[in-house]
């Protein structure tokens, strides 16, 4: 694997290490919810993991993660489609795809 994959990749972990730790052990969607500045933040992290995500496919396009290219499209929605953003969709993208994604990340940081 290219370096500068691994680099990308060592990105996508680092922001999703920094949403779980501006979310805490709590994760409660309501305090989320309310608080725009932790919002913003968790919305940054995925503004970050969707660009390296679009890098790492311009290198390396059959990189082993299932949902790259929606990745890539949500990294999209919430930087162009921001007055859409919908606290739900990101709170299931926190909750359900990046643990799955931080474990895709993890073993081919291994390799």
């Amino acid at each position: 694997m290219k370096r500068e994959v691994k680099k990308y990749l060592y990105d996508i972990k680092v922001s999703i290490d920094s949403i779980f730790d501006y979310l805490g052990d709590k994760r409660d969607f309501f305090e989320y919810q309310n608080n725009k500045l932790l919002r913003r933040a968790v919305e940054r992290e995925i503004e970050i993991i969707g660009e390296a995500m679009n890098r790492i496919l311009k290198i390396a396009p059959d990189v082993n993660i299932e949902n790259a290219r929606q990745i890539v499209d949500t990294r999209n929605w919430v930087i162009h489609g921001y007055d859409k953003v919908d606290d739900v969709v990101i709170w299931g993208i926190i909750s359900k795809h990046l643990p799955k994604l931080i474990i895709e990340v993890e073993k081919l940081l291994e390799q």
